[in-house]
């Protein structure tokens, strides 16, 4: 559902990265997105206090994450894999889980939780 929401503001095409949050209720409902934080052809600056300052003004219960890499391929860099890390741990800090982080590509996604980077 989130990847269409994405699709449908056409962030796949977009030409510099941009990091979208979604906020989520105790049901898993899209209460809310934000764009955090919009980048270069090739990078973008994500600070988990961006990111959860909304998900707390929302009351958010979880959130998810989602960026686009304007290359198309959705494989996550090592900047990824530790950003996501770092959202994970101020999560559980704050009792707003991560559900996942999304990387959209040309018609591809990549999805950290299944790929069993996010735990459950």
């Amino acid at each position: 559902m989130v990847v269409d929401l994405c699709n449908t503001i056409g962030l796949q095409e977009r030409a510099s990265e941009e990091l979208h949050v979604f906020y989520l209720n105790t049901k898993n409902d899209v209460i809310g997105m934000e764009l955090v934080s919009k980048g270069t052809l090739n990078a973008s600056l994500v600070h988990p206090r961006e990111v959860f300052k909304g998900a707390l003004l929302a009351n958010a219960n979880s959130i998810m994450v989602v960026h686009n890499h304007p290359s198309g391929n959705p494989e996550p860099s090592r900047a990824d894999k530790e950003v996501t890390t770092k959202l994970i741990e101020a999560g559980n800090i704050l009792d707003i889980n991560l559900l996942d982080h999304i990387i959209i590509g040309n018609n591809q996604h990549f999805s950290f939780f299944s790929h069993g980077l996010i735990p459950k």
